[in-house]
């Protein structure tokens, strides 16, 4: 941001915040492979502009099912839907974010497999943007490995975004 100008913006509270800016809430605490709803930090609309499509993808792997290309089937440089059950590694793209001067391409936090999508985000960016930490969420997942305490708490999350500016 440019000095002078700001955005206001909210942090959700029982929460953690990756350096990329999603939000990570584990859903059932008690258990120990709880799963995980990810989405996009306030921050990004706030920082980039409105989102205008989101895109969640995964990676293909060009080892396997490659065949010929024909008339009709997707073109080998976008990126393939996931579904449920899906398992993506870590650092393999996540969500693709569209605004209106820039594409933002986010990756996993940690390796999981898919549990559910919110199709929705993709069909009505706007729930991003205006539901970020409610109806705005991104993926459901289950971590292979996961450890709360290596993503940021609200405060951390706020101290960071202090030394943006």
């Amino acid at each position: 941001m440019a000095d002078g100008d700001y955005s206001e913006f909210a942090i959700a509270h029982g929460r953690r915040y990756t350096l990329e800016h999603l939000w990570l809430q584990v859903l059932d605490e008690k258990k120990s492979n709880s799963q995980v709803k990810i989405g996009v930090s306030e921050f990004i609309p706030a920082e980039y502009g409105e989102i205008h499509r989101v895109v969640l993808t995964r990676p293909e792997d060009d080892d396997e099912f490659k065949t010929e290309r024909t008339e009709g089937v997707q073109d080998d440089d976008e990126p393939a839907h996931m579904a449920s059950g899906d398992e993506v590694g870590v650092d393999d793209l996540l969500i693709t974010l569209m605004t209106p001067s820039e594409r933002l391409l986010i990756n996993a936090p940690f390796a999981c497999k898919i549990i559910d999508l919110n199709g929705d985000i993709e069909d009505n960016a706007d729930l991003v943007n205006d539901e970020a930490y409610g109806d705005g969420w991104c993926v459901i997942v289950q971590p292979f490995d996961f450890d709360e305490d290596q993503y940021l708490t609200q405060e951390e999350y706020i101290e960071y975004l202090n030394e943006l500016e």
